[in-house]
């Protein structure tokens, strides 16, 4: 029997694939209204992630844009550095 892949393990794929996502992809090819919580839970457990924000051209209207640093996990002064 197969495991069912979870948003996390969906959102991580997308990532390591691609290197970024933003919440719109998310909610379009995942069904994840809260990326921002995955993100906190991968780098929770050590995965290296960035945030940049972004501006869609409407005034006073931002977003994330999370970017996956390739091949790197956090050691423990990142992580500290980090919180």
């Amino acid at each position: 029997m197969t495991k069912k892949l979870t948003q996390k393990d969906k959102v991580l794929a997308h990532l390591q694939e691609n290197k970024k996502i933003n919440p719109l992809e998310a909610l379009n090819l995942y069904g994840s209204f809260r990326l921002g919580a995955i993100i906190f839970t991968l780098r929770e457990e050590g995965y290296n992630i960035e945030t940049k924000m972004k501006n869609n051209g409407v005034k006073k209207n931002h977003f994330a844009e999370y970017h996956y640093i390739d091949g790197k996990q956090m050691d423990i002064e990142d992580a500290i550095k980090s919180s």
